[in-house]
């Protein structure tokens, strides 16, 4: 019998967050995939050297990859280093790797990378997203809900 699994990720030590993906698409679901990474690779991340801002994950013979994501070579690695951008395997189960392509081929849907962090037990997690582009509408009006709520927050202070 499979485990279940936790409702919220065990985020540890959160390493690159893509702040803008939220504002640019609507988040429909969220997936926990693991990183095949390289051993110089981890040491760049342990330190903290991450970007996922430009990045996104595509679905090519059955795997899904993180295209385009930036872990800049670490600085005491040797010839041995590796690629900053090069594209980095995702691992997720079968069953999900189906669901994510039924979405994307039939509903045109995107995978968006949210965040990348350490679990409790030291494994670097990938917080997938299945999202949907948002027009330039939806971006003014989110605009709008989030300067309506600092305004709120700030009257509550004064008054309160």
């Amino acid at each position: 019998m499979a485990r279940p699994k936790p409702e919220t990720f065990d985020k540890q030590k959160t390493v690159a967050e893509n702040r803008r993906a939220r504002f640019d698409y609507h988040i429909e679901d969220k997936f926990e995939a693991g990183l095949a990474l390289q051993g110089t690779e981890v040491k760049a991340l342990r330190a903290g050297e991450a970007s996922i801002a430009e990045s996104y994950a595509e679905l090519r013979g059955g795997e899904v990859w993180l295209i385009n994501a930036n872990i800049p070579e670490y600085s005491h690695g040797n010839q041995l280093n590796h690629e900053p951008r090069r594209p980095r395997k995702l691992l997720l189960h079968e069953r999900e790797i189906d669901k994510l392509f039924g979405a994307v081929e039939r509903k045109g849907m995107t995978l968006v990378p949210l965040s990348i962090y350490f679990n409790k037990t030291g494994r670097a997690k990938v917080e997938l997203a299945l999202a949907k582009g948002k027009q330039a509408h939806d971006k003014r009006q989110t605009v709008k809900e989030r300067d309506w709520k600092r305004d709120k927050a700030r009257l509550m202070r004064e008054r309160g």
